[in-house]
């Protein structure tokens, strides 16, 4: 991973989870807590990729583990994150440009229930039994409905200010005409085949090679003529 995308997901991460520690977690809201460190690894991994989305999936889920008040054992969210954040990367289009957001928005859903049945297969293999007493399906509505509520506000911007920080021709494209940044809402045009400046480049390619043409046609004329 390049120095810049290290520096911006490791400041993502720790907002994130400084933000979901102290505030969403006080909320007390039934069933699950909303899931910010969850959408903060889903927008990194739509822009660097599943390699990188399972980097910082698994370094996040790690802090996670290690921050109080976390009473479960050590490396079990960083799977869980892990795994997350490499399938959230498959998604990634080669142009690095999502059409709509409804990838995105169904990349929430399942990884916001593919994380609770993660976390709750692994805690069951390690003896931990916590999801049975409070109700795994109560668990997986609430985180849906909460990271989806979330993700509106969190996700594009997170993906914008990726872009920004790797320099990517989406986000200056956008820049200049269109919020495709965070690549839910694309609506820009760039450089293409049959634009004004591309045809241009080619008219001008084709007359002087033209030119280049009848010089070599006159040159030829004229040694036939001696």
């Amino acid at each position: 991973m390049r120095f810049n995308r290290i520096l911006l997901s490791t400041t993502l991460v720790v907002v994130a989870l400084v933000l979901q520690v102290a505030v969403l977690a006080r909320l007390q809201l039934p069933g699950a807590v909303p899931d910010l460190l969850l959408l903060t690894v889903l927008g990194l991994a739509f822009v660097y990729g599943h390699v990188s989305g399972a980097l910082i999936g698994f370094g996040a889920g790690l802090l996670a583990d290690l921050a109080p008040p976390a009473d479960h054992a050590v490396g079990r969210y960083a799977l869980v994150l892990c795994v997350i954040g490499y399938v959230a990367g498959l998604t990634k289009p080669e142009n690095g440009r999502l059409r709509s957001a409804t990838g995105p928005m169904a990349m929430v859903v399942a990884s916001a229930i593919g994380s609770t049945l993660l976390y709750a297969g692994v805690g069951a293999l390690v003896g931990d039994t916590g999801a049975r007493h409070v109700g795994l399906v109560s668990l997986i509505l609430t985180a849906v409905v909460y990271d989806l509520l979330l993700a509106p506000f969190t996700v594009p911007w997170i993906m914008a200010l990726a872009r920004r920080a790797d320099h990517d021709p989406v986000a200056e494209t956008a820049g200049s005409g269109g919020d495709v940044s965070s690549g839910w809402a694309p609506s820009g045009t760039g450089l293409r085949v049959g634009s004004p400046r591309g045809g241009g480049l080619r008219g001008g390619l084709r007359a002087k090679a033209a030119r280049s043409r009848a010089a070599r046609a006159v040159r030829i004329k004229g040694v036939k003529r001696l």
